[in-house]
């Protein structure tokens, strides 16, 4: 597969989460996306993909549990922390992507 067109699908998939904070629908179409095209020959390309479904599940988790916790005001606080962490891992993995790199920890929980 063609280097710039495996970068693209990624790069799309991360807009798609960005643009899902507003469109929650987009996130989930960018799953798929991520979930169909993980199997990319490219190692470097498939670091993102593994990073992008990793950040939708463990974001899903986070929201949960902070939703649960809304009804004691900390959830407010940990949804806001929530949002950020989604937002600033799809910066940093866009920053690799166009850097042409692998992601260098796709499997971690932080931001990294």
């Amino acid at each position: 597969m063609e280097l710039s067109n495996s970068t693209g699908t990624a790069k799309i998939i991360y807009i798609l989460y960005l643009v899902g904070m507003v469109f929650p629908i987009l996130t989930l179409i960018g799953l798929v996306m991520a979930y169909i095209n993980k199997e990319d020959n490219l190692d470097s390309v498939q670091s993102h993909y593994q990073y992008q479904i990793r950040t939708f599940w463990i974001g899903m988790l986070f929201s949960i549990i902070s939703g649960l916790l809304t009804f004691i005001l900390i959830g407010y606080f940990l949804l806001l922390a929530t949002a950020l962490w989604f937002i600033i891992r799809c910066v940093k993995g866009l920053k690799y992507l166009g850097q042409q790199q692998a992601h260098p920890n796709a499997v971690t929980w932080m931001i990294d």
